[in-house]
């Protein structure tokens, strides 16, 4: 991919490029300077100050490092902005050590407790009977006829059969229209062409031609409206009646007992943990 440090435009004029942003990081940025002798402190306005033995005056921007503390100049003062006095024994340490039991054994635990018996009755085997309407049981009709009769019957009505009229549809207002003028020439579209040499950048550029217009042609704007008449249904009413016979279940079965026993409730020991002790190395 080419460079470019010049754009010509399509005028003919030719400008230079300016990098802003990076001539502004170029020219920032915190200075390392090494380690002073001289005795600093927050806002302290020192200056100069001894670096390697020799005298050094700070410009903004400078850092140094004074007794574990880091100090940054901002022209008129210092300003700590770091301290590692503060650090524990293992901010400069390379391995630590510590014991734990990591494995051994659980004791089992055993659980005691007070014994109960439960019993009771119940009627597990039988058998369902069916008996007269005038007898033992729940009453329902099992069994009976359906019959249809007429409209002047007995019985539920509905109607069974009959014919549905087909709905008229008629026109209500015809669509709405318009007169247009289409594109007689689409025209050419417009161009841009750049070339790069010697790091200039080249624009040219081409209008193109407008579309031109054609003959005026009548279109549909919007639809129609029509309506249509709601469909009839003719048909023969009916009556269902249903004719049956009554009768009652009853349940006949045989008593049981039951009796269950067990141990509900109780203690359990606490158990204990034994292991062997080892050591965690970090490094």
């Amino acid at each position: 991919m080419p460079d470019i440090s010049q754009i010509t435009l399509p005028s003919g004029t030719t400008y230079n490029i300016k990098d802003a942003v990076a001539r502004s990081t170029a020219a920032g940025g915190i200075q390392l300077k090494g380690t002073t002798t001289t005795v600093l402190a927050d806002e302290a306005t020192t200056n100069p100050i001894t670096i390697n033995g020799e005298s050094y005056t700070a410009v903004a921007q400078d850092a140094v490092f004074y007794d574990k503390k880091e100090f940054v100049f901002d022209g008129t003062m210092w300003h700590e902005f770091g301290d590692m006095s503060g650090l524990g024994s293992l901010a400069t340490q390379d391995t630590a050590s510590a014991s734990y039991t990591p494995q051994g054994t659980v004791t089992q635990p055993t659980f005691s407790g007070s014994s109960m018996t439960a019993t009771g009755n119940f009627t597990p085997v039988g058998s369902i009977v069916v008996n007269n309407s005038d007898g033992d049981g729940v009453a329902f009709t099992p069994a009976g006829t359906i019959s249809v009769n007429t409209a002047s019957g007995d019985g539920t009505s509905y109607t069974p059969e009959g014919s549905v009229a087909a709905p008229a549809i008629s026109l209500s207002s015809a669509g709405s229209t318009a007169s247009i003028t289409p594109f007689g020439s689409a025209g050419s579209l417009a161009s841009l062409s750049m070339t790069v040499s010697e790091e200039n950048l080249t624009i040219s550029w081409d209008a193109g031609s407008l579309a031109s217009a054609g003959e005026s042609v009548t279109v549909k704007t919007g639809d129609a409206v029509y309506s249509a008449t709601a469909p009839t249904f003719t048909g023969v009413e009916k009556k269902l009646a249903f004719t049956g016979t009554g009768k009652k279940l009853a349940f006949q079965g045989t008593q049981g007992s039951v009796s269950v026993s067990g141990t509900p409730e109780g203690t359990v020991t606490q158990p204990t943990f034994s292991g062997s002790a080892s050591t965690i190395t970090v490094s």
